[in-house]
């Protein structure tokens, strides 16, 4: 049986089934395997492994989004990601201007293409900034599970967007983020009594310090070893 003779329901069944680039290959074919590859319905959970795939023209995204994860593990570039730009060597923020605002730009993709997104994870993102995400609360207000892993800018910021923007949000966990702190998990739990908040490690590491500070040899050894780790 010809493959063209299928309706569109079938085909969209069948591509379900692949992979982003094995989708994008057989889209390559023919122009109704293309308009098939094109429909947003095919794309309800997207998951990127590098941060160069988000660069790719391998999906779609649209309204039938519903989950989305970017969970980044690349630990050699992380470690320079990772440590304080103040602190950075001009070798190493030029590693990181290589792909510094690529999760930036893509989430603002998210937020104009996405309403009706309801979990997001994002892990290893590195210069992803609270403004990045609480924007996307404020525009994605369906979403249901927010999972924040290793990002190092998050900050306290994040936790006051999600109880000012978060209304749908059940579950969210910030874990691995240095720069949360106790008191700042202690005030969304009163705010929010419902939400299910846990921050695995988070509000016992050690925060970023700003450049005029004096910050103790052995803190910075800590924190070295927080990095490599």
């Amino acid at each position: 049986m010809d493959l063209l003779q299928l309706n569109r329901e079938c085909l969209l069944h069948l591509f379900s089934f692949l992979d982003k680039d094995s989708r994008r290959s057989l889209s390559l074919t023919c122009t109704p395997l293309r308009d098939v590859f094109l429909d947003a319905r095919l794309w309800n959970v997207l998951h990127f492994s590098s941060l160069s795939q988000l660069r790719g023209n391998n999906f779609v995204l649209g309204p039938s989004l519903r989950h989305l994860s970017i969970c980044w593990h690349s630990s050699r570039v992380l470690q320079v990601c990772n440590i304080e730009d103040w602190l950075k060597s001009s070798f190493q923020r030029d590693i990181c201007s290589k792909h510094d605002k690529l999760v930036s730009i893509f989430l603002a993709r998210v937020c104009h293409m996405c309403p009706n997104l309801l979990s997001l994870k994002l892990s290893g993102c590195g210069h992803l900034s609270d403004q990045d995400v609480i924007i996307l609360l404020q525009r994605c207000r369906k979403l249901r599970r927010l999972h924040l892993e290793n990002c190092v800018r998050i900050t306290d910021r994040i936790l006051d967007g999600v109880a000012a923007y978060g209304v749908s949000l059940g579950e969210v966990k910030v874990d691995f983020c240095r720069n949360i702190t106790q008191e700042g998990l202690e005030v969304v739990r009163e705010q929010r009594p419902d939400l299910r908040l846990s921050a695995e490690r988070s509000a016992g590491m050690i925060p970023d310090s700003k450049p005029e500070e004096k910050v103790p040899l052995r803190r910075t050894l800590q924190k070295l070893l927080e990095i490599s780790g």
